[in-house]
C-alpha cells in the first residue's frame, strides 16, 4: 500500500480508475493517512488484517519530544502523482487532496495500530495534557502541509478525514481536538472536506473547524443533517452495506438519500464511509448512473 502510493505513475493511474471506469465527477487522491507519517521519517508498515502498525509506538512524553522533530523532507513522489492525474483529467474533473486528520493520526500513534476504542490516546490526552498539545500540534501541521502539497500540484478541493474521533465525548472534541483540526484545515484556501465517521454527537462542532462541507455518514438522515448544519454543504451519505443489499434497494435508498440532500445549500452525493473490498464495481458503475439521472 505505502509502496503504491508513493509510485507517481501508479498512484496517478489508481486515482483516474474511478472516474473513467464509473463516470464520477471528481477523483479522490489516491493515499493514505499514513503518507505523511512515512514521508516524516516515522516507521510504519501496513499489515493485512491489522492496518497501520508502528515499531516504536508514540506513548510517552520522551517518545513524543522525539517525534515532534521530524519533518516531510521529500514529497516530489506525491507531487508528481497529483500533477500527472490532473493532466490526466483536465480542467472539467477536479483532485481532490485527502489527508488523515490530527486526531487520528495521533492515536495510531500512540496506540501503534488501530484500536476500537482508542483507550490508550483517551488516556494519553487526559494524564499529559501538555504533551499531547505538541503531539496534536504537530500532526496538524503535519496534514496540513500534505494538503498544501497537493493543492499546490494542482488539487481543486480537500479533504480532512478524521476515521476515529466519533470515539471521543463532545467535551474532549472540543477542547482537545478541535483546535488541531482547525489548524490543518486552515492551511489550505481551496473548498475544504472535513469528515469524521459515528460523529452525529459532534457535527455542530466540526463545523466550527472552518471547512465549507461536513461529510456525513449513515448513521444521520442529511434533512436532519442540514437542519443542524445550516448552511453548510452536506457530503454523503448512501450506507455502504446497500451495495450488496440488491439494487431495488439501494435504488431507493439512493433516492431517498438525495432527496433528503436538497434539503442543504449544495450535496455533494457520496457513501457514507468507504467502498467495502466485496462490492461488485458494476453496482458502483449503476449507482453513478443514478445519482446524474436524478
Amino acid at each position: 500500500m505505502l509502496d503504491a502510493c508513493l509510485n507517481p505513475e501508479l498512484a496517478a493511474e489508481i486515482t483516474c480508475q474511478p472516474v473513467r471506469r464509473h463516470g464520477v465527477d471528481a477523483a479522490v487522491f489516491f493515499s493514505d493517512i499514513m503518507i505523511p507519517l512515512a514521508l516524516a521519517g516515522v516507521e510504519v508498515t501496513i499489515t493485512a488484517g491489522v492496518g497501520p502498525v508502528f515499531e516504536q509506538p508514540v506513548n510517552s512524553v520522551t517518545e513524543v519530544n522525539r517525534l515532534v522533530e521530524r519533518r516531510i523532507l521529500d514529497a516530489s513522489a506525491v507531487e508528481k502523482a497529483v500533477a500527472l492525474a490532473v493532466a490526466e483529467l483536465g480542467e472539467d474533473t477536479p483532485v481532490i487532496g485527502f489527508a488523515g486528520a490530527p486526531f487520528t493520526l495521533a492515536a495510531y500513534l500512540v496506540e501503534g495500530r488501530g484500536s476500537r476504542d482508542h483507550l490508550g490516546a483517551r488516556a494519553f490526552m487526559h494524564a499529559e495534557p501538555a504533551a499531547w498539545d505538541r503531539l496534536l500540534s504537530w500532526c496538524a501541521d503535519l496534514s496540513g502541509e500534505f494538503l498544501r502539497i497537493q493543492v499546490a500540484a494542482g488539487a481543486r478541493a480537500v479533504q480532512l478525514f478524521d476515521s476515529w474521533v466519533g470515539t471521543l465525548c463532545l467535551a474532549d472534541y472540543t477542547t482537545r481536538v478541535a483546535p488541531y483540526s482547525r489548524r490543518a484545515l486552515e492551511s489550505v484556501s481551496v473548498p475544504r472536506i472535513h469528515f469524521g465517521t459515528g460523529t452525529g454527537h459532534l457535527l455542530e462542532a466540526m463545523a466550527e473547524c472552518g471547512s465549507e462541507a461536513i461529510g456525513i455518514d449513515h448513521r444521520i438522515p442529511l434533512d436532519e443533517a442540514a437542519r443542524r448544519l445550516p448552511g453548510k454543504v452536506l457530503q454523503g451519505n448512501i450506507d455502504p452495506a446497500r451495495l450488496a443489499a440488491g439494487w431495488e434497494n439501494l435504488a431507493a435508498h439512493t433516492r431517498d438519500v438525495v432527496e433528503r440532500g436538497r434539503s442543504a445549500p449544495a450535496h455533494v452525493v457520496n457513501l457514507g464511509h468507504g467502498v467495502p473490498p466485496e462490492t461488485d464495481p458494476a453496482v458502483l458503475t449503476d449507482l453513478v448512473a443514478l445519482v446524474h439521472e436524478l
